[in-house]
């Protein structure tokens, strides 16, 4: 854990180039994401502004000037009966994972999406993730459902653990 708890701030398109960076890690040496492919500065553009235009929170966590993390919710799924759920993402720079910093994005989130009146948040994790499920468990989120071999990357079967949180209890 830091012994300084980092800035958490809305992200803008000026952090895009680090949050590019930390993205395209995750895709390249884990299965945090399902992609293969390195993300352009381009794609990683136009989802921000589809994540503000939405008008959901895209937040990084910084310290000394340096983006350690980042992290945002959007929709579950895009039908509207499921308007009062979303899914969220967050990921810290390798250099900095291990010192809770996916536990103050995670609870931003949290707290930011329960203010805006959502019902429940989703979280998709690799089940060869460890830390992240003991994050999600200890943070309340509940497992509801265990994917097998749905996605395939470094040559192997992933399988993907859906937990869920109810907001607000």
């Amino acid at each position: 854990m830091s012994l300084q708890a980092p800035i958490i701030r809305d992200m803008t398109p000026a952090d895009l180039p680090a949050v590019l960076e930390i993205y395209n890690e995750v895709i390249l040496n884990t299965t945090a994401v399902y992609s293969e492919a390195p993300h352009t500065l381009e794609m990683r553009t136009a989802w921000y502004n589809e994540r503000k235009a939405a008008g959901f929170p895209v937040i990084v966590t910084e310290e000394n000037g340096i983006i350690t993390g980042f992290g945002t919710y959007g929709h579950f799924r895009a039908w509207p009966c499921y308007r009062y759920t979303v899914e969220h993402s967050l990921y810290v720079e390798q250099n900095h994972r291990g010192k809770g910093i996916s536990k103050v994005i995670l609870n931003y989130l949290v707290q930011h999406a329960t203010k805006a009146g959502l019902h429940a948040m989703i979280a998709g994790v690799d089940s060869d993730n460890p830390a992240s499920l003991a994050l999600h468990r200890k943070s309340g989120f509940e497992q509801v459902a265990h994917f097998k071999e749905v996605g395939f990357k470094f040559g192997r079967w992933l399988d993907l653990i859906f937990l869920e949180l109810i907001l607000g209890k």
